[in-house]
């Protein structure tokens, strides 16, 4: 794929998104593909070192903030006409109630995301501290019960269990953050989608 190409499958890709940013972007990688021809790649290396054109749509869509994008579509491209003032008016028991709704739902998906992330750290935690809390009971279970041998060994093989089912849950639980992370991550990309226009940008 030569530069031509590549920035035309990127403006496709872009479509629907604002002009400033598309026009932005678009300058951006047409000089880095410039700038790395310059230090003596070709055009077909330099444009397969930059990556495809959805990958970097998908990067610039990700960083476009969605108020931006909510704006751009719901911005009204002619004044209304007294009628439909009317009728938005008229309407408002109807749609109003609707939009709350699916703000309603759109934040309670995120929110509930971003819970289960800190319910695993959470849990985490409470296991690390029943393991602590075991190794310290022994010494003290053993202090109080005049050396109980059996009964602080029980406490010592409970906390040291604790401590090994809590190192080992931190790393699942990492993979387990990454991953809720990039489902959140493509969440909030659909939701962009939804905004972006489906007509070529103007």
């Amino acid at each position: 794929m030569n530069q031509t190409e590549w920035i035309t499958a990127l403006r496709q890709a872009l479509r629907g998104l604002p002009r400033e940013d598309v026009e932005r972007s678009v300058g951006f990688y047409e000089e880095a593909i410039q700038d790395r021809m310059e230090e003596g790649c070709t055009e077909e290396e330099a444009v397969a070192a930059i990556g495809t054109p959805r990958d970097i749509a998908d990067q610039i869509l990700a960083e476009i903030p969605l108020t931006k994008l909510v704006r751009k579509k719901v911005a009204p491209t002619r004044a209304f006409r007294p009628w439909e003032i009317i009728l938005l008016i008229l309407g408002a028991p109807l749609w109003l109630p609707l939009l709350l709704a699916a703000v309603s739902v759109f934040l309670a998906i995120y929110i509930a995301l971003w819970s289960v992330i800190l319910s695993l750290y959470a849990v985490d935690l409470s296991v690390a501290a029943c393991g602590i809390a075991g190794i310290v009971g022994t010494f003290l279970y053993g202090y109080l019960s005049g050396g109980h041998i059996a009964g602080s060994l029980l406490f010592l093989g409970a906390g040291l269990l604790c401590s090994g089912i809590a190192l080992f849950l931190v790393f699942g639980f990492n993979q387990a953050a990454r991953g809720i992370l990039l489902l959140s991550k493509q969440f909030m990309l659909c939701i962009k989608a939804l905004f972006k226009k489906k007509e070529e940008a103007a």
